[in-house]
């Protein structure tokens, strides 16, 4: 069983607005059977944090092309993307290059 898992999400560039305009959470993840990995991140975020419009943070179980993520201020492309294994402390941004016109 994996123990919880704390982090800190934050939404920048827009996608706050997606999350009652709030850019910093601190969240725990609960004890679940598999390591917590960003795929499994995303699902949680969706069902616990997402408030409105999750088509415009979320595309099948990734983010949306042109939301960068960055975990631990390194491009998450570098780290596994959706696989990356979720250490206790990790910092999760979000960042929306996305602008209305």
């Amino acid at each position: 069983m994996a123990a919880p898992v704390s982090l800190q999400v934050e939404f920048g560039g827009g996608a706050e607005l997606l999350f009652d305009g709030v850019k910093k959470h601190q969240v725990t993840l609960p004890c679940q059977p598999e390591p917590w990995d960003i795929r499994n991140l995303l699902k949680w975020i969706k069902q616990n944090m997402l408030k409105e419009r999750p088509e415009l943070f979320l595309q099948g179980e990734s983010v949306r092309p042109g939301i960068l993520v960055l975990i631990n201020e390194a491009d998450w492309e570098l780290m596994g993307e959706l696989d990356y294994k979720l250490q206790d402390q990790d910092n999760v941004l979000f960042i929306s290059t996305l602008h209305g016109g």
